[in-house]
């Protein structure tokens, strides 16, 4: 594995800065034989048929550092 497979383009437009008011609004992204498609999470259930798995992921983010350097086009700057 190489740092560079983690490349990719994300728009800024696209970064969360806080979290979605009301929560329902949160963008939720579906796939469903082989297509992709764009919703919110307040419609969930619509998603959900009988047998279907929840996984719900609790974990907590540690207090810890990553020191990088973030690329774009030519400009570089050190991010913590």
């Amino acid at each position: 594995m190489h740092l560079s497979d983690f490349d990719f383009h994300l728009p800024d437009d696209n970064i969360a800065l806080r979290p979605a008011e009301p929560r329902g609004s949160s963008r939720l992204l579906v796939v469903k034989d082989g297509q992709i498609s764009d919703h919110f999470v307040g419609n969930l259930l619509e998603h959900l048929q009988q047998g279907d798995v929840m996984i719900f992921n609790d974990t907590r983010v540690i207090p810890a550092y990553f020191h990088a350097i973030r690329t774009r086009g030519d400009l570089k700057a050190k991010v913590e």
